[in-house]
């Protein structure tokens, strides 16, 4: 347990030194916007090219790792699904609830992997991302947009364009090629990778809404509940199932145990979504995370 709370401490300080600042309007209301927006189009997507060009892609336990990650997230889905009917929730809460139990930090997950595991981990950790960002970003607008009759155009558009599944294809086709990354460009995408989850963090730090915290109680403790108990323990029996190593299923059931992510926000905005319980959602899942994650990774140790 001391080695995971000196592994995971770190993340969890630069979550509220990014709070703090926002507080303190610095360094100005203006940073965070743009702060965000460079991480999104151009760190991050470092990050994971240069993993995944990189990643042991002979792994036997690859498949295996692949059918867990979709097994997990349909099995999420369905279960939204049906409690949507049962519910009968409108898109724009559903939306909210779905991306609430479904979406997960990526910055906080990646970071997490880096100080467990290193760069193997981070390795496996990109190729389980190629898989789990287009299907869930999928899955949030359909959720979202599910009353509008939006056609396959309008739901895989966002896909297209998404700088973080446009890494994940590219870090595979690198990969495949058998080239590599030549002429420095590895150690160029290194350390626009090592900006990105410091900076990443911070940002969500700035993001967090304890106002938004007010009414919605019983919905956000549920939506949280899910999240950060029971998707970690139906990714656990999935890997269960599968007999994944032991480094791969701690792997699954972390991203499945992440809160959500902040981008969520944004999306549901765009989206017309319900975008005063989203933001509650993502405070109380980090806030509750800090407490989870370690408990949940000493239990598997």
């Amino acid at each position: 347990m001391s080695s995971l709370l000196l592994a995971l401490w770190p993340l969890f300080a630069l979550i509220v030194a990014g709070y703090l600042l926002h507080r303190v309007d610095f360094p100005g209301a203006a940073f965070w916007p743009g702060a965000e927006r460079l991480n999104y189009f151009l760190l991050f997507p470092a990050l994971l090219l240069g993993s995944l060009a990189g990643a042991p892609l002979a792994n036997p336990a690859l498949p295996r790792l692949a059918l867990a990650v979709l097994l997990g997230l349909a099995a999420g889905w369905l279960a939204l699904l049906a409690l949507r009917h049962w519910r009968g929730w409108p898109a724009a809460r559903f939306g909210a609830i779905a991306q609430g139990a479904l979406r997960f930090n990526t910055y906080l997950g990646l970071a997490a992997v880096g100080s467990l595991y290193g760069q193997e981990g981070l390795s496996v950790a990109a190729l389980m991302l190629a898989l789990l960002v287009p299907a869930v970003n999928l899955l949030s607008v359909w959720a979202l947009s599910a009353e509008q009759g939006l056609g396959a155009r309008a739901l895989l558009l966002p896909m297209v364009r998404n700088p973080l599944i446009l890494a994940c294809l590219g870090g595979v086709l690198i990969n495949l090629s058998g080239f590599g990354l030549p002429g420095g460009s590895e150690r160029l995408l290194d350390l626009l990778g090592a900006a990105s989850l410091p900076l990443g963090l911070l940002c969500v730090g700035a993001a967090l809404r304890p106002q938004e915290l007010r009414g919605e109680a019983p919905t956000l403790l549920g939506n949280s509940l899910a999240r950060l108990l029971l998707m970690p323990l139906l990714a656990l029996a999935v890997a269960r199932l599968l007999a994944l190593p032991a480094m791969e299923s701690t792997l699954l059931v972390l991203f499945f145990a992440l809160p959500t992510a902040p981008s969520a926000y944004v999306l549901t905005r765009q989206l017309g979504g319900d975008s005063h319980l989203m933001a509650g959602i993502i405070t109380l899942q980090t806030l509750l995370a800090a407490l989870s994650l370690p408990l949940l990774l000493a239990a598997l140790a």
